[in-house]
């Protein structure tokens, strides 16, 4: 149909996620080429989890002003909070970013994994709910402690 894509075939999207070709088709997540505010011309917004939940809450105001009529819609401004990464029972390393520190930060080891934790459950609460959520804690934690451990050597 002729969409406008970049080299990893994702659609090139306006600062509002609107489609070049039409704008009553939005685009978010890692589908979408998005200029990169603040970086030089050509860098978009990296393809991660991070900025698709950015755009989607973004996205529900937009449609929220479509629905209202209004024609000003909200222009996307990414900002990159950091990245963690669980590394099996090994450690958790992380990189913050933003108002905490000014700058970049690197975290490793306890207080990582904590926060890793604390957003895994975060995660889960937002796609299950509180309540489901706490109990497959206490069952985890309960499992934990009752299951036996094997040694294979």
């Amino acid at each position: 149909m002729g969409w406008k894509t970049n080299r990893i075939n994702q659609l090139v999207v306006k600062p509002t996620l609107q489609t070049t070709l039409d704008d009553n088709i939005f685009a978010f997540g890692d589908c979408a080429a998005c200029q990169w505010v603040g970086h030089s011309q050509g860098v978009t917004v990296p393809p991660r989890a991070q900025s698709a939940h950015q755009q989607a809450s973004m996205l529900v105001k937009t449609l929220k002003y479509r629905v209202a009529g209004k024609v000003d819609l909200p222009e996307f401004k990414y900002r990159d909070y950091g990245s963690l990464v669980n590394l099996g029972s090994y450690t958790t390393v992380g990189n913050l970013m933003g108002a905490l520190s000014g700058g970049s930060l690197f975290i490793e080891g306890l207080i990582a994994r904590t926060m890793y934790q604390s957003l895994y459950k975060l995660h889960l609460m937002a796609l299950h709910g509180f309540w489901s959520t706490a109990l497959q804690t206490v069952a985890r934690m309960i499992a934990k402690r009752t299951e036996a451990h094997v040694k294979l050597h």
